[in-house]
């Protein structure tokens, strides 16, 4: 049988839900046999010891969905695409790594300028930007500074706002749907970064599955590296690459992560703390503090992230896919966390 590649992304997203649904038990298990469990403390706002190797789960469900469906139609050689593929996968393993050992800040963060300059000399690079008076500008030697910048910067908001039950999966489902419709939707479309988005969202959906509150397992730094990696090269791939005035386009579908780590960063800095020392203070933090329950805060978080998507799809003429789209996702996903309350009510 064959799949043509502009048809596979729904498939991909189905086959690394099922995948993902399958592995993620196993994985819990492992974890608390071997004790790789993330133990609550005064900055934590979970009370049991749970799995926080779910970024295993996440990514062999997006690799092993990306492989299969390769067998059925055929796989697009090209550096960008192995830039992703090897990249992503690099930065899951720094995560994991970090999640059973505990990395030290400042090696965590020399090791993914590395891997992002890795992807860069394979390709995937922010050539140009989009002038507001007109016209576009051209970084020349100033690319590689922008490229890495953003890669880094946001694989590790992802990682931020990684802090309440269901939250980081919920915002980096939609982010990696919406990239998906807008990168088949530019001209000239780009239907291998929609496969890989639609795939990553599929899988994180699985996780949800079991992340939603009261959580069983977490994405820890693998899962959340992993995923902020794969929405920061497919924004460069499927969206900036499309069209030169799209440059500004992720900065709209990733808004909710580009405003938590600019906000974190800034307000660390302006107390003479390191933007990498972990706190309490984060939006998310902000709103349960200020009365929001866990699932209240991040519905409003995830409802930004689909305001956002939905006005970056407006602005590239996809947005009846994108409601039609986003209307199933948020369905499946009250589903699955209605489903979760009800069995934990039955047990």
């Amino acid at each position: 049988m064959i799949i043509k590649l502009q048809e596979a992304h729904i498939i991909g997203a189905i086959i690394s839900y099922l995948l993902g649904v399958f592995i993620v038990p196993l994985v819990i298990a492992y974890s608390k046999k071997q004790g790789l469990i993330d133990e609550p403390n005064e900055r934590k706002i979970h009370t049991q010891p749970i799995s926080r190797l779910g970024g295993i789960a996440i990514w062999s469900s997006t690799m092993l969905s990306f492989l299969f469906l390769v067998f059925l139609s055929y796989y697009p050689y090209g550096s960008l695409l192995s830039g992703i593929l090897l990249g992503s996968s690099l930065m899951f393993l720094l995560g994991l790594i970090d999640d059973i050992y505990t990395l030290d800040a400042k090696f965590k963060l020399f090791i993914q300028v590395a891997i992002a300059t890795l992807v860069y000399l394979l390709g995937v690079k922010i050539d140009t930007v989009f002038n507001p008076f007109g016209g576009i500008i051209h970084l020349g030697h100033f690319s590689y500074l922008i490229t890495i910048l953003w890669i880094v910067g946001i694989s590790n908001a992802i990682n931020f706002i990684d802090g309440i039950d269901g939250l980081a999966g919920s915002v980096i489902t939609v982010n990696s749907m919406t990239l998906g419709i807008i990168a088949v939707s530019m001209v000239p479309p780009n239907p291998i970064s929609a496969l890989v988005g639609f795939i990553l969202a599929g899988s994180m959906l699985a996780f949800l599955t079991y992340n939603f509150n009261p959580a069983k397992i977490f994405m820890g730094d693998s899962g959340a590296l992993f995923s902020g990696f794969l929405l920061a090269t497919l924004s460069i791939t499927g969206v900036m690459k499309a069209a030169a005035l799209a440059i500004m386009l992720p900065f709209v579908v990733l808004a909710v992560p580009i405003i938590d780590i600019t906000y974190s960063s800034l307000r660390r800095i302006s107390k003479g703390k390191s933007p990498f020392v972990a706190d309490s203070e984060h939006i998310h933090h902000k709103l349960l503090k200020a009365g929001f329950s866990q699932n209240m805060t991040v519905a409003i978080l995830t409802a930004v992230a689909i305001v956002a998507g939905a006005i970056a799809s407006y602005s590239v003429g996809s947005i009846k896919h994108y409601i039609i789209y986003i209307i199933a996702l948020v369905l499946i996903m009250f589903a699955l966390s209605l489903a979760k309350v009800l069995t934990k009510k039955e047990l």
